[in-house]
This record gives C-alpha cells, sequence and structure tokens, in this order.
C-alpha cells in the first residue's frame, strides 16, 4: 500500500528527529509544494530547516550555487542540475539531508528528448547524493502531486 504524503512526512519527521537532523529542499517543477507538505505538520522546525524555491535558472546558480555553465550545457532538467540543488540546498541551508526536484510539469515545455511529465529527482544524504529520473501522466496538477510524493518516498527510503 502506498503512503499518503501526510503519512511520508510523519515518517520522515520520526526519522529526522531521532537523528536530531535537518532537511531542506530545493524545488524547481512543485514550486515549494514539498516543503509545503513538510512544513503543514506541526513542529516541523526541530527537523525541516528550509526550502528553496529555484524555478528560474537564475534562481538555481544564486540560491543553490549551481555554475550557469553546467545548467547551460545539460539544461535545467537533467541528472547533473538536480544533483548539484541536491548538494546545493544541503550546503547552503546547513542542513544533513535534501531533496531536489526539477522537471517539466506541463502542459508546455516539453521536447522530444524532456516530454511533459519528466522529473529529475536529487536526494543529499550524509552518504552522498543519490539521482533519478522518473516520467509521470497526468495534467500539471498531476505531475506536481506525483513528484511530491516520489520526492519524499525516495527521502523517506534513504533515511
Amino acid at each position: 500500500m502506498t503512503q499518503s504524503i501526510t503519512q511520508l512526512v510523519e515518517n520522515i519527521a520520526t526519522a529526522l528527529k531521532a537523528r536530531h537532523q535537518m532537511m531542506a529542499t530545493a524545488e524547481s517543477c512543485t514550486g515549494g509544494l514539498i516543503a509545503g507538505a513538510c512544513t503543514d505538520i506541526s513542529g516541523s522546525s526541530d527537523w525541516f530547516e528550509r526550502g528553496f524555491v529555484t524555478y528560474s535558472n537564475a534562481a538555481k546558480s544564486e540560491l543553490l550555487g549551481i555554475p550557469a555553465a553546467l545548467i547551460e550545457e545539460h539544461g535545467a532538467v537533467s541528472e547533473p542540475v538536480a544533483r548539484a540543488m541536491a548538494a546545493g540546498a544541503v550546503v547552503n541551508a546547513h542542513a544533513h539531508w535534501s531533496v531536489a526536484v526539477t522537471g517539466i510539469a506541463g502542459p508546455t515545455g516539453g521536447s522530444a528528448e524532456k516530454p511533459v511529465g519528466t522529473v529529475w529527482f536529487g536526494w543529499a544524504t550524509p552518504a552522498g547524493v543519490f539521482t533519478e529520473r522518473q516520467h509521470f501522466g497526468g495534467d500539471r496538477a498531476a505531475v506536481r502531486q506525483a513528484t511530491v510524493a516520489h520526492a519524499l518516498a525516495g527521502l523517506l527510503q534513504r533515511l
């Protein structure tokens, strides 16, 4: 059975509090929905440090320290950028863990190589940074909700 977003966040909170550790988010296509899900729970300041909404390429560079050349070379929706977003969130938030997402929620913006629904995930952990690509169907809201759920499930799995 798949856990609800609330259950995922509650389990993440329990795990982080037990470790006395903090997490951060770096979000593009979800526009802060992951941070919003985390802060929906009372007491989240005990384990949630901050969220970066880095929708523009300039924001990714300014707030997360991602070189503009990396974005130029690979595109914002790519494995290297997701990896850099996750790493940048940990460093710039002084957190232990982070989750990062960059994707194309649609209905516009897709291409043959990166169709609408393509999302790259990055998870920065004490053991390193892990990335994964997923493709979700549905409209913009469905892609964004699936992204939030997958991002949180991936973090919980690594915790």
